[in-house]
């Protein structure tokens, strides 16, 4: 087990709110849509930092913590991928100037990665006290990983939620947008502008979305300093992400199958993992194993789409098998 000193926890965590501050400063200095060498720059900064963070992990404190973390990382940023589109669909539905979306994304970042830290500590809390909850944690990832399979799931959507609900009842709302303001005065009243739910929407969404990624990374860690540091690290960069994939996210059609084979995976990793504990006679598929087939999967899933989306291109294009339409609008995700 990882001994974390706690000024290490404090460092750490210092270390990313300065980041997100920094991101947050450049973000509402300048509202605007990023460039495709903007956002390039952006995500290979924080793929840098992470990779250099896994390599200092190493060092300090053994390479087995690294392929720990790496594993984890490159789960949690995959499944970022796939809830990109989720996030183009709420900013398409309502209808959020281009230049002000990264806003919006970031205001969800960061209320994820805060949403998150309570999911982690709590799941860490329920891995100590009961043994169990390896098998419960396993079985939630394997039927998520049969509902991406079967195609069928309704996206999820954050206006039938009843605390969207009740925010939207309670607070008077605009129609209509007031540049990147939260809120607005009309008629001496002062009321929220759609952006404003836009962004109780976004950070609804993110609370679903944890509860398949936490279960997912402690598949792959117990080290509950590992599973936060590789989800800030996973989420940091997702606002850039949006618009480096904005083009490339039609063509990743078989993204939910590769997503499914990893869920499902980590879940079977994660029941073996309990009964091996239990003193059965089961493997217990080592760090090392779990990341060659997470970065197999995906390669084969990134691969196969582009190659199936390419073929189409000389036809009628079409989201392909498993493959999700997207709004008229260019900002898409899933």
């Amino acid at each position: 087990m990882l001994d974390i000193p706690i000024w290490v926890w404090a460092l750490t965590v210092a270390g990313f709110a300065a980041v997100v501050s920094l991101d947050v400063a450049l973000s509402v200095r300048r509202p605007h849509v990023p460039s495709m060498r903007e956002a390039t720059v952006w995500v290979g900064v924080y793929v840098g930092l992470a990779a250099a963070f896994a390599v200092g992990l190493g060092f300090v404190a053994g390479w087995r913590w690294t392929g720990e973390f790496t594993a984890g990382w490159l789960t949690e940023y995959s499944l970022s991928v796939d809830n990109l589109f989720v996030f183009a669909l709420i900013l398409t539905s309502f209808g959020v100037p281009p230049a002000y979306r990264q806003r919006v994304l970031l205001a969800g970042i960061v209320t994820a990665l805060v949403l998150r830290a309570g999911f982690i500590a709590a799941g860490a809390a329920a891995l100590d006290a009961f043994s169990a909850t390896f098998y419960a944690f396993g079985a939630v990832l394997i039927v998520t990983a049969v509902q991406l399979l079967r195609g069928g799931e309704k996206e999820p959507d954050p206006t039938r939620n009843p605390a969207y609900r009740l925010v939207a009842r309670l607070v008077p709302t605009t129609s209509d947008y007031d540049g990147a303001r939260l809120t607005t005065v009309r008629d001496g009243r002062r009321l929220a502008t759609p952006l404003a739910l836009v962004m109780v929407a976004i950070g609804l969404t993110d609370v679903l979305f944890a509860l398949d990624s936490i279960p997912a990374i402690y598949g792959l860690t117990q080290e509950p300093y590992l599973v936060l540091t590789a989800n800030a690290f996973a989420l940091m960069g997702l606002r850039q992400l949006y618009f480096l994939l904005a083009g490339l996210l039609d063509r990743l059609v078989y993204l939910r199958f590769g997503l499914a084979a990893i869920l499902a995976f980590i879940g079977g990793k994660l029941v073996l993992h309990a009964a091996h504990e239990s003193g059965a006679s089961v493997p217990d598929i080592p760090t090392w194993m779990s990341l060659v087939v997470i970065v197999l999967i995906l390669a084969t899933a990134t691969v196969a789409s582009l190659r199936r989306t390419r073929t189409a291109a000389t036809g009628s294009p079409s989201p392909g098998a498993g493959g999700r339409a997207l709004p008229a609008s260019r900002s898409r995700r899933r």
